[in-house]
């Protein structure tokens, strides 16, 4: 469908309509999941919020969205949602905030319902991945008969059977899903909170509707082969369903320009091997004034080689609110000390 005429002009017999979670995590790797499928001539339609589109247009690393002729974005309307201001200092570092924008993601289901009916008349095979938290995209590709949807998750596998360990009342011998001398290890004990729960018993709902045809994952049998054999062979968990681990979706090549020219890169080429730690919190987590002085400390005193990705987390809209955010201040004199170390 032409975003701006909202025509549907389709040659391919197979078409790919992409459902991303309006999170930059959740952005990122179904739009080089896009990149992937248009290179083998499929057309694909990536399709959410006017400013989530433009978000992942804008952070994607290592080529450009608008040099794909087979690749359209297509900019669904949705309602104003609450755009909250991440708190440093809550306690509780679920990212709250992105609640609003999460809940806003059943807004895009009647356009996506009108997407997936005009497409289905003009070609031959939809196929609509979805990611696992906007699972209402796999109902309503089952209204058609030449639909089909496929679930693609985020997190790595091992999150995932550590999570239906817990669920299943955490087994002392791995119940078939980790190994014995993980268990214990972790724990997803207040890495979610009743609000974001709800989101994922809402979708839990579409699963157990089992409408997808399959699991996808971004990873790959030398990292995580284990955990993926656990989870295809579990006797619940497996349920005869395809599951393909199809990662990593990130371009792996760098161009020689990149090389040259990037100062963090240049400076990551000439260092030993295994001796640099890479510290990051990601997009959605932000740290207080004093969390951030005590690990800028602790980094400076393991007189160790390091990359510290300092950023607060993201806004549910991150092109407004944008002059309310703190301006993080690092110790005085700090860049000035480990310079050339971090």
């Amino acid at each position: 469908m032409d975003h701006q005429n909202g025509e549907v002009k389709e040659e391919s017999s197979v078409v790919v309509v992409m459902v991303p979670l309006p999170a930059q995590g959740h952005l990122n790797q179904l739009l080089h999941l896009s990149r992937l499928i248009s290179t083998r001539g499929f057309p694909v339609h990536y399709v959410g919020a006017a400013t989530h589109n433009r978000q992942a247009k804008s952070r994607i690393q290592g080529w450009d969205p608008l040099t794909i002729s087979n690749l359209k974005f297509h900019d669904f309307t949705v309602p104003p949602f609450l755009n909250h201001i991440p708190n440093p200092n809550s306690t509780d570092k679920f990212p709250t905030h992105l609640i609003p924008t999460f809940d806003s993601e059943r807004y895009l289901r009647e356009p996506l319902a009108a997407f997936l009916k005009t497409l289905s008349q003009n070609t031959r095979r939809v196929v609509v991945i979805h990611d696992s938290l906007m699972c209402f995209a796999a109902e309503e590709a089952s209204f058609h008969h030449n639909a089909e949807a496929y679930c693609f998750n985020s997190c790595s596998v091992f999150a995932i059977i550590y999570y239906f360990w817990e669920f299943l009342g955490k087994p002392a011998d791995g119940g078939n899903l980790i190994p014995s001398y993980l268990v214990g290890r972790g724990s997803w004990e207040g890495c979610i909170n009743d609000d974001f729960r709800e989101v994922v018993e809402r979708n839990r709902e579409y699963m157990n509707m089992k409408l997808s045809t399959g699991d996808l994952y971004n990873t790959c049998d030398p990292i995580e082969g284990e955990f993926m054999k656990n989870l295809t062979q579990h006797p619940i968990l497996g349920e005869n369903k395809n599951k393909w681990a199809i990662g990593p979706l990130n371009p792996v090549h760098l161009d020689s320009e990149m090389n040259q020219t990037n100062k963090c890169i240049k400076w990551l080429n000439i260092q030993s091997p295994n001796s640099v730690i890479y510290v990051s919190f990601g997009t959605t987590i932000s740290i207080s004034n004093e969390q951030i002085t005590e690990l800028a400390l602790g980094l400076e005193r393991s007189e160790q080689m390091f990359i510290w990705v300092l950023r607060d987390a993201d806004c549910g809209d991150i092109y407004v609110g944008k002059e309310e955010l703190r301006k993080i201040q690092l110790p005085d004199g700090y860049e000035e000390r480990v310079e050339g170390v971090g």
